[in-house]
Order: C-alpha cells, then structure tokens, then sequence
C-alpha cells in the first residue's frame, strides 16, 4: 500500500510499462503523451502511441493496480480546436480515448476542461502549462470542472499561495517534484509554444535550432545559483507538503525507465543520498557539469518556507549554491569534483 500518490511518467511502449510497473510498487499512476496527430504536448515525448497502443497498455495498468493517464497539454494550437472541424476531430478522439477506459487527461487550454468535465467519464487535470500560481487561477479551473489542478512548480516554495490554493478549492492538487526549469523562466510561455507546435498536429516549425533551450542552459551553467532557486522539492521535504497534498508527479517522459525507477525509489522512500541533479528531470549538459550534494540541503526547506523571493536582496540561494555545489573536473581520465568558487569566474 503506498503512503502517497505518485504520477510517474512512461515512455508510451508497452515493453516500458512492462519494465516500469516489475520493478516498483510504489507507482499508484502512470502518464504518458498521446497521438500528436490530434492534440499535441507542451513537451518533447519519446515515443507516440497510437489508439490501439493505449489500449493495450491501459488494459495493463489497470491489471496491475495502476492508473493510466494521457497528457494532451499543449498551450497553443493555433485555434484549430474552434474550428468545426478542429473540434469534431478532437472530439472523437477523447470519446475513443473513453471508450479505452482512461482514468484522467491532462490539458492546458480551458476549451478541454470544460469539453472534458461536460461531455466525458474521465477525470479532467489541469496541467502545471496552465500556470496555476493563485487561489484566484484555481477557482477559475475547477469552476471550469477540473478534477484535479497541477499546481505551477514556480509557487512551490510559497507555502502562503499553496496554503490559499488549497483552501480556496475542493478539488485534487497535485504538485511536480523535480522539475529543473529556471525560477520565474521568460523564455517559458515562448518555449511551450514552441514544443506544442513542433509535438503537435501541425504545421511543424522548420526551426533551425531550440534558443529557448540553449538560452536556459546558458544562463544555469554561468550562473549555477539558477540550480539551487529551481523549485524543486527534494524527497525528504514532502512531509512539508502533506497538508497540501498526497498527490506528488514525477517529470521525465524523455528519461529511461531505470531513471525513472530511482526517481520513484527517492520520492517513495522520501529519501536520497547522492547527487540531487540525478533526480531532476534536466538536460545532460547540467547533470555532467554539477554535483549538488542532496545531503547538505538538510534545512534549506526552513528558509524557504519563510522567503518573500526578492532574491537580490535575500542571497541565500547564492550563498547555499556557493556553499554546496560542486562542478565535475578531469584529472587525466579520471573525473572529480571541484568546489564551485575554484572552477573559474561565475556569477
């Protein structure tokens, strides 16, 4: 019986779900991206299954004891849902989707809360790329027939707004553990765009590369205080959510399924000893550069809880990044750490 309720993110193949669900029993629901032909994502996926490909692994889930949710976030789509036939096609789709016994759908637009609540069985989520940061955005949603709210990670650490969140709805919270996007992001509204249109129905943009992506990951590595003000929840501070929620999400659709059963190990267990950039859904670039020492972030949690975030004037992000991270070194072939302050000029 687990202790909480963990989402966890599959690749979309069966042979994945098989190897994620044998090796934890902590999973109580799995998630996964649908056809990009009708509705698209607001993140990149591995794989696309198709109708019959849902079914199949839906049918095993629920075998297993687990739920099956699909994500259809996309943040832009250019309007085509309002269109007749727009609607029509994406209307058969969710009906086929209820048919295979979904347990929940994830959306961002406020045309499918209200769509799905009126017209379907399956519970309504709202995704973290509807930005729900204030009570206010909150009753809007579930007035709109939301089930459950992801709530925006950037409030993660504002207990005073998830406290107003919490009390000011009926309905399910749930909140995202590990994502590592920057701390009140610019390029994040531009950069989900971006990915509904390249992961969606259509057209796809012939882009020549990503600069949202390249630009985040420019700012993280010259200045590493970017690493440590990500909202982030480590798994030993979820006991200072509990009165929030039970309801915790795991990102990483694009991970491999041994990432994602030490992510579950960590969360599940609300402990970790090692390297925290290992559990952050991030890019590679930033796992191979920095350690952060999970261990010596016992505590942050406290100053946190009581931070008003004007971060020029508080420095205590600054200071802890100072303090406790590492940046990786080779010495000959053999790799190791070098305390931050000694790896060149940074911020």
């Amino acid at each position: 019986m687990v202790s909480m309720k963990l989402y966890v993110p599959h690749v979309g193949h069966l042979e994945g779900l098989e190897d994620l669900l044998s090796g934890s029993d902590d999973i109580y629901a799995v998630y996964m991206a649908g056809s990009p032909d009708y509705i698209g994502t607001g993140r990149t996926n591995l794989s696309a299954p198709k109708l019959e490909e849902i079914a199949i692994q839906t049918e095993y889930a629920h075998d297993k004891g687990v739920k099956m949710e699909i994500i259809l976030n996309s943040s832009c789509m250019g309007g085509q849902q309002l269109t007749p036939e727009g609607y029509r096609t994406i209307d058969w789709y969710f009906d086929k989707l209820n048919n295979i016994g979904i347990d929940s759908i994830t959306v961002a637009d406020p045309f499918f809360v209200e769509m799905l609540a009126k017209d379907y069985d399956m519970d309504v989520v709202v995704s973290v790329l509807s930005f729900v940061d204030s009570p206010q955005k909150a009753e809007f949603y579930e007035q709109l027939g939301a089930t459950t709210i992801v709530i925006d990670p950037v409030v993660n650490r504002q207990f005073d707004k998830l406290e107003a969140i919490r009390d000011a709805v009926s309905c399910d919270l749930k909140l995202l553990v590990n994502e590592a996007c920057l701390y009140q992001c610019p390029f994040r509204y531009a950069h989900f765009n971006f990915f509904s249109h390249a992961n969606g129905p259509g057209p796809k943009p012939n882009v020549l590369d990503d600069y949202y992506y390249f630009k985040c990951l420019s700012l993280r590595i010259n200045d590493p205080q970017q690493l440590i003000k990500s909202p982030w929840i480590r798994p030993e501070d979820l006991k200072e959510y509990r009165h929030i929620t039970d309801t915790f999400k795991i990102g990483g659709r694009t991970q491999f399924v041994n990432w994602v059963l030490d992510a579950v190990d960590a969360y599940a267990g609300e402990s970790y000893d090692g390297n925290l950039m290992d559990l952050l859904d991030s890019v590679k670039d930033l796992k191979d550069n920095f350690y952060v020492p999970n261990s010596e972030l016992n505590g942050a949690i406290e100053q946190w809880k009581r931070c008003d975030k004007v971060c020029h004037k508080c420095g205590y992000c600054k200071r802890l990044a100072e303090k406790v991270i590492q940046v990786y070194s080779y010495n000959g072939d053999e790799r190791c750490t070098i305390p931050l302050g000694s790896s060149g000029d940074r911020k």
